[in-house]
């Protein structure tokens, strides 16, 4: 018994020492900074001028003072609600049609994942506001049906939705997973239901979405993240504007972070945003039990 205790030992020592570079990494890259900011965020910190601590200073000012805090608040949410549905339910239109056996498959695959390959890169991004312009391609094409374009991205009432069409075309993520999960549906269960007399609506409400949902439940909660952070597009595409129409919260962090010289403060906006993702991926996994279905009958 004794030895077999020893050998368990070597293993997980063995175990440690080959993934200790990523612990490593993580401690210094990742653990350190994350509480060198919680300690950050009580204190009025700027590089050129030291550090002071003021305690909850900083968290008053943000709820109490700052009158740009709740409005950015609101058009990051409302960039959440426009991008994320669109770009799940995209993925998984696009995915339900690649899942065929035609000719060529894999070129149409290719060619809608591409997107996804530049991710939120700065030429996308420069791209998407030449396209968008008020005399950009887009309105060039729409004049030539003589239909009159809107300013895209110098409208209030456009702006955001031009930016978060952005995140929306490049779905090639999800829907690689969105494809992945529906190879992994039996195929004898499309044929019992046909026996049985179901449509392909039924069959696709009883049968492709349960068991999809544990596909949807990550990329909703990996899309949900990547939005609420969302930073590249917004700020090469508009800068925030026009009348701060676009200016997403992670824009306020990085002016007071980089613009302004505020790390303090900069942190504890960063904290409150960490809290705000925290809880809703807490709702999101508590009311996972209700709607996302395991092939174990969990």
């Amino acid at each position: 018994m004794h030895r077999k205790d020893s050998k368990i030992r070597r293993h997980q020592l063995w175990g440690l020492i080959f993934i200790s570079p990523w612990i490593i990494g993580f401690a210094i890259f990742q653990l350190f900074p994350l509480l060198d900011s919680l300690y950050y965020s009580f204190t009025n910190y700027n590089p050129l001028k030291g550090c002071r601590f003021i305690g909850i200073d900083n968290y008053v000012k943000m709820f109490c003072k700052d009158n740009k805090v709740i409005p950015s608040m609101l058009t990051t949410l409302l960039y959440v609600l426009m991008s994320v549905p669109a770009k799940i339910l995209s993925a998984l239109l696009i995915a339900l049609l690649l899942n065929r056996k035609i000719r060529g498959i894999h070129l149409f695959r290719t060619v809608y994942y591409l997107p996804s390959i530049f991710g939120g890169s700065v030429a996308i991004s420069i791209l998407w506001r030449f396209l968008f312009k008020s005399d950009g391609v887009v309105n060039h094409i729409l004049e030539f049906f003589h239909i009159a374009g809107p300013n895209w991205l110098g409208s209030p009432k456009t702006a955001l939705l031009t930016v978060s069409l952005v995140s929306v075309w490049q779905f090639g993520s999800s829907m690689v997973l969105f494809l992945a999960g529906l190879k992994q549906i039996p195929a004898e269960m499309y044929e019992s239901a046909r026996v049985d007399g179901s449509t392909s609506w039924k069959s696709f409400f009883k049968i492709t979405l349960p068991f999809l949902s544990p596909v949807i439940f990550f990329n909703l909660l990996m899309q949900l993240i990547n939005a609420f952070q969302e930073f590249t597009l917004p700020f090469v595409i508009t800068n925030g504007g026009p009348a701060n129409a676009t200016y997403l919260y992670s824009m306020m962090i990085y002016d007071n972070a980089f613009q302004y010289l505020n790390m303090g403060y900069a942190s504890a906006e960063s904290w409150v945003l960490f809290l705000i993702m925290a809880a809703v991926t807490a709702v999101i996994f508590k009311s996972s039990s209700v709607w996302v279905f395991y092939k174990d009958g969990a």
